[in-house]
């Protein structure tokens, strides 16, 4: 099978390129997945388990990409939940060979199916945006109504899933980012939006909850924030600052089938939906993996047409 595959650390994303490797099996519980578009997050060559097993074994040459909607090809041995030829879409493991490939072996758990009326494009870019909105908001966060919730980077990835969750819990959504993404950010749910690079963060007054995507001095002021018993959850790294009388979590998003379930009932009711960028086909996905900036949206690549 056709896959992207990195070898060298040092060389980083000059090393990807696009390889026959051979295809995989289904271990225990696993699944096999036709893959048909899949997502990746531009600094995972910098993640240990890109090039170590989870026993810190050298592991290469790996696949990147973790974010997957396709096919179940092969079913492993005592795999439950799921049949051959169903569409799914999830989250692959970080320390296996992933999913810019055209198939790739899953923990079965990791994945969700996938209703017939979600593209895959639109699947693929669900995941890790998804997933991470939902933990941090209402497994870490325990957001509830009426509470106010502070969303870095409002228009983002993870931001732009985060603002309209939030909004749809009925918290009041403040979010920040550049003048540019103010009417982005307003239209997928803000009651009010912040220049982070012209406005008073300060301004913004007490908040029951911080989203942080950015981490440093803004999670650091971020964090003066928050109200007494409110929580600072961060994606961004373990929080240099914590609220004087509250929480600060930094959590890595994990696989979820029932949050993967909940996300996609809510894309195909029209109640979410994701910012998608560039579209590339699997040749592409060095290239685009390579690109020194990035184009508005996640970048998605199809691998079956």
């Amino acid at each position: 099978m056709q896959a992207v595959v990195v070898e060298d650390q040092e060389a980083g994303v000059a090393g990807m390129r696009l390889a026959e490797r051979p295809a995989p099996h289904a271990a225990e519980n696993d699944v096999v997945v036709q893959v048909h578009a899949s997502g990746y997050t531009p600094g995972e060559l910098t993640w240990p388990g890109t090039w170590t097993d989870r026993a810190g074994r050298d592991r290469t040459p790996s696949v990147p990409g973790h974010e997957l909607s396709g096919v179940v090809a092969e079913l492993g041995y005592g795999t439950t939940g799921l049949t051959v030829g169903q569409r799914v879409f999830g989250l692959a493991d970080w320390t296996r060979d992933g999913t810019l490939a055209e198939q790739v072996a899953v923990e079965a758990r990791n994945l969700a199916p996938l209703p017939a009326d979600v593209e895959h494009t639109v699947a693929a870019s669900l995941p890790v945006s998804g997933l991470a909105a939902w933990q941090g908001l209402f497994v870490h966060g325990n957001l509830q109504a009426g509470q106010s919730v502070l969303v870095h980077g409002a228009a983002g990835g993870v931001g732009s899933v985060v603002t309209q969750l939030a909004r749809e819990a009925g918290a009041h959504v403040v979010g920040t980012g550049r003048a540019r993404d103010r009417h982005a950010a307003l239209e997928l749910g803000a009651h009010e939006f912040l220049d982070l690079e012209r406005e008073d963060l300060a301004a913004v007054g007490g908040v029951d909850l911080v989203f942080d995507v950015i981490g440093g001095d803004v999670a650091v002021r971020s964090a003066a924030l928050v109200r007494a018993g409110g929580t600072l959850v961060t994606i961004a790294g373990p929080p240099e600052a914590r609220p004087a009388d509250g929480r600060a979590v930094f959590f890595v998003v994990e696989p979820a089938r029932g949050q993967l379930a909940h996300l996609a009932q809510r894309v195909r009711e029209g109640r979410l939906r994701t910012v998608i960028g560039t579209v590339v086909p699997l040749t592409e996905a060095p290239a685009a993996f390579a690109a020194p900036r990035r184009a508005p949206g996640k970048t998605i690549v199809r691998v079956v047409d």
